[in-house]
């Protein structure tokens, strides 16, 4: 069973990207802003994700700042898989649960709470997938496979895998490569 979330959470960014996430927490709610510089593009990024009881996504509302101009996205669902992009249906999503935030290292925490999965369960967590630069939305094709009781191993689109270590609380302690929490 996992521990009350704290008040707020904080990562660096490692390797791949230079910059640091905040992000606030609280039931049915993830309120966090993010900035980074990756492949010499800066961004800001700050987002504010709604959650049934369940941590199904319900909106995700992403606003992104970069030296093209500021841009937001909100996406939302029906609670029963279906999901508009900005209010227009947005078929190609169909069926996912979840919203996973290039910009943040936070939403790898909604499928470790959403599924009790038991050492070495292996589950599909198929996401909308909202990228930093142009907030556009696609689905991400991802797998989580739980070692023990801290540990994750973590399959995505595109050949990705990493070992994904959480807290008590079920946030993302070490993202290899990605992210580390700072607090």
């Amino acid at each position: 069973m996992l521990t009350d979330l704290p008040a707020f959470a904080a990562w660096r960014f490692v390797d791949a990207v230079d910059g640091f996430e905040v992000v606030y927490l609280a039931p049915g709610r993830l309120r966090g802003h993010t900035s980074a510089v990756e492949d010499g593009q800066a961004y800001a990024v700050r987002y504010e994700i709604t959650l049934d009881d369940g941590w199904r996504t319900r909106t995700a509302r992403v606003w992104s700042d970069t030296v093209a101009g500021p841009r937001e996205v909100t996406v939302a669902s029906d609670g029963d898989g279906h999901w508009t992009v900005d209010g227009a249906p947005a078929p190609h999503l169909d069926g996912l649960v979840d919203v996973d935030l290039e910009a943040s290292a936070c939403t790898n925490t909604l499928p470790v709470h959403r599924l009790t999965l038991r050492t070495d369960d292996v589950a599909p967590a198929p996401a909308v997938y909202v990228r930093a630069l142009d907030l556009s939305v696609v689905r991400l094709d991802q797998t989580y496979r739980r070692l023990d009781g801290h540990r994750f191993a973590y399959t995505s689109d595109g050949d990705f895998s990493a070992v994904l270590t959480y807290d008590d609380a079920g946030l993302v302690v070490d993202y290899p490569g990605i992210a580390r929490r700072a607090f």
